[in-house]
């Protein structure tokens, strides 16, 4: 199965079981939420429509939050898996929140437009490194000057003995949260498409694409949320 096709298979069930998979789910996203909203709020002070644009929305669950932070916000949803969409689109219908859904893949070109936040969350790491690059250039040529881009990611270590123990703290984290024998295969079978880089790499390649500020401002363990702002 594609990367795709595996999260369309889950999109009806996805949400409900994010914070038994996600140990620090609150930080993490609670992080996100709190790098990107300033730009929003500003851009409401100076009386426009604030943009974002959410890079792998999957089932909008980052763009509900930041909707929820923000009121007033403009959302642009893209990803590749179609159910993952339509799941995105009825949660922000039933809270109205203004939004539009684009069907691609992150390798592709972005939607038109200049964003005053381009996130993500639990995506980008499904691009090779160099996908990443390219990526994180389009997006720091897609923000508004001032706007934010903030990646709530999971990560590799920086060395192979790390990387085996955030795998081993991950699994004994969701296991203690009630994560299911299901859900844990389920996720893990999801990670046979995953490609995480460290963070040290990808804050390094933020730079390289023009972004000022460049910090990781959250990590435990596997999960890590960077960005950098446009100068």
């Amino acid at each position: 199965m594609s990367v795709t096709d595996v999260f369309d298979a889950v999109a009806g069930t996805y949400d409900e079981a994010r914070r038994r998979l996600i140990p620090c789910f609150d930080a993490f996203y609670g992080t996100a939420v709190q790098v990107a909203a300033p730009p929003l709020r500003a851009a409401l002070a100076a009386g426009r429509t604030p943009e974002v644009l959410d890079l792998g929305a999957g089932t909008g669950l980052l763009s509900l939050l930041l909707s929820a932070a923000v009121p007033g916000v403009r959302l642009t949803l893209v990803d590749g898996a179609p159910a993952m969409l339509a799941r995105a689109t009825d949660q922000l219908d039933a809270r109205s929140v203004p939004h539009r859904t684009v069907h691609a893949d992150l390798a592709d070109e972005l939607p038109p437009g200049r964003y005053d936040a381009v996130v993500s969350a639990l995506a980008i790491h499904h691009l090779d490194d160099a996908g990443k690059r390219a990526l994180y250039r389009r997006a720091a040529a897609a923000l508004a000057p001032g706007g934010v881009f903030v990646n709530a990611e999971q990560v590799a270590g920086p060395t192979t003995e790390l990387d085996r123990r955030y795998d081993e703290v991950w699994l004994e984290r969701i296991t203690e949260l009630g994560a299911s024998p299901d859900e844990i295969a389920g996720s893990q079978e999801r990670m046979r498409h995953d490609r995480p880089a460290t963070v040290a790499d990808q804050c390094r390649w933020l730079a390289e694409a023009g972004l000022v500020d460049v910090d990781c401002y959250f990590k435990e363990w596997r999960f890590a949320v960077f960005g950098g702002r446009a100068g």
